[in-house]
């Protein structure tokens, strides 16, 4: 049911959780938001960096995998960020700011998946990038 809370769906831990709740979740798309507090090691000077922007993109992502294998049973599998492509910023936000995030994920290609994410503030764009994630699968 959702909303959720994020955080048991992603491998992160306090202090580098950048997302608070699942809002929606299926195959394809996610959505989270997070509201950047000022204890969050990646504010500056109150200014949330460019880098929480993008690890908030990649936990979504990581948000809508764990949420999917919850649903499966199966276990929530770590992943990696192998790379990132277009990234652009189009303003920071700060302290106090509530982000929405939507990442989609456009295909998978053995143990990497290619998903595109966009973050907002408000109605105001603020981020987005295509992203490569790698799937660490467990050997047995």
């Amino acid at each position: 049911m959702l909303p959720q809370s994020a955080i048991p769906l992603i491998p992160q831990k306090a202090s580098f959780v950048m997302v608070d709740q699942l809002l929606h979740a299926d195959e394809t798309t996610a959505r989270c938001n997070f509201i950047i507090r000022e204890d969050n090691p990646l504010v500056i000077d109150g200014i949330f960096q460019e880098g929480g922007l993008l690890e908030n993109i990649a936990q979504t992502a990581a948000a809508q995998a764990g949420y999917m294998a919850s649903a499966q049973n199966k276990p929530v599998a770590a992943g990696f960020i192998g790379s990132v492509k277009d990234f652009e910023v189009f303003a920071l936000p700060k302290i106090g700011d509530e982000l929405l995030t939507e990442i989609t994920v456009e295909g998978q290609v053995f143990d990497v998946t290619i998903i595109t994410g966009k973050v907002w503030h408000s109605d105001k764009l603020l981020a987005s990038c295509e992203m490569k994630i790698f799937i660490q699968q467990d050997k047995v």
